[in-house]
């Protein structure tokens, strides 16, 4: 094929393409964009830019040689049964998402650090009462996961003082953080977790993880914040381990399905703070920044990155 007319697609389900269209411009004015509503020629198409593609979509691009993922997961994109086999998959990964989790992950943690939930139930029901600090070091934060975004949330959560342990499927070393893995590694680090964050990625094996056995494996008074994937939590069992008492609250911000239905308890539960998924923003800004950079190196003959590992799902 033509270097000259190689062409990117954004193939995007339920986004305005046009401000990514425009973000990959200002940063390569020469890269020919197309959006799956236009005419074009699959034979010119070397990128796909892409989010819930249609199924059967990349097989009819026979020149395709890499795919960009509008977020941090690949989920969405191995859901496609024709999907060809030889295009890498990359993950979108930028500073400012990193940033972005990072920031959420330590502001969730610091909210009930400093019983922020009680304060706000005081306030609700006009009631003084004093709440004594306590020594951050003894409520050990539990990360499980720990890639890109685990590990960034991990580090800066040590960096505040607190005592962090984390978990991943296979042992990973990060300074300041105590590493745990596989079964018996997770059942050692949820006895010590006060603070449970989940920034574990969608697979097989993570689905429904946030469940009856996990939670009550935790201390009593612990707390669960969820930034990973909504299908990881079993939303029965979290209702039921915080009305009996055993988890002091949740911090939710992925929700299986999303939009979050109306009638889903957890709008109006009083020991759950709801978002809609905003921890992190792969906005149009960040992908034509973080897709560009990778068309560069692909074009310099370097592999993109990160790559995902379309045989672990992430």
């Amino acid at each position: 094929m033509n270097r000259d007319a190689r062409a990117l697609l954004i193939a995007a389900t339920g986004e305005d393409p046009e401000p990514y269209r425009e973000a990959l411009k200002a940063h390569m004015p020469d890269l020919v964009v197309h959006d799956e509503s236009e005419s074009y020629d699959p034979a010119s198409i070397a990128y796909a830019l892409v989010w819930k593609p249609t199924a059967g979509l990349m097989a009819r691009l026979p020149n395709l040689e890499a795919i960009f993922s509008m977020g941090a997961g690949i989920d969405h994109v191995l859901a496609d049964p024709e999907l060809p086999p030889g295009p890498p998959i990359v993950r979108l990964m930028h500073d400012k998402t990193r940033e972005q989790m990072r920031d959420y992950a330590l502001h969730a943690v610091l909210h009930y650090y400093r019983l922020m939930d009680v304060a706000s139930a005081q306030q609700a029901s006009r009631k003084w009462a004093f709440l004594q600090i306590r020594d951050k070091a003894k409520l050990k934060v539990g990360v499980l996961g720990l890639g890109e975004m685990g590990g960034a949330a991990a580090r800066a959560l040590a960096g505040l003082g607190f005592s962090v342990l984390g978990w991943s499927r296979s042992a990973r070393q990060i300074d300041g953080v105590t590493s745990f893995s596989g079964a018996d590694g997770l059942k050692a680090m949820l006895a010590e977790s006060y603070f449970l964050l989940s920034v574990l990625p969608a697979t097989e094996d993570t689905v429904g993880i946030l469940n009856a056995e996990l939670f009550a494996a935790l201390p009593k008074g612990a707390v669960v914040i969820n930034i990973g994937r909504g299908n990881h939590l079993v939303p029965a069992d979290l209702l039921a381990a915080l009305d009996s008492g055993h988890l002091a609250g949740a911090a939710l911000d992925v929700f299986d399905p999303e939009p979050m239905p109306q009638d889903s308890p957890f709008w109006t539960h009083p020991k759950v703070r709801v978002t809609p998924h905003i921890a992190s923003d792969g906005n149009a800004e960040i992908c034509g920044d973080a897709v560009t950079a990778n068309i560069r190196r692909i074009e310099t003959g370097l592999p993109p990155e990160p790559v995902g590992d379309r045989a672990r799902g992430y």
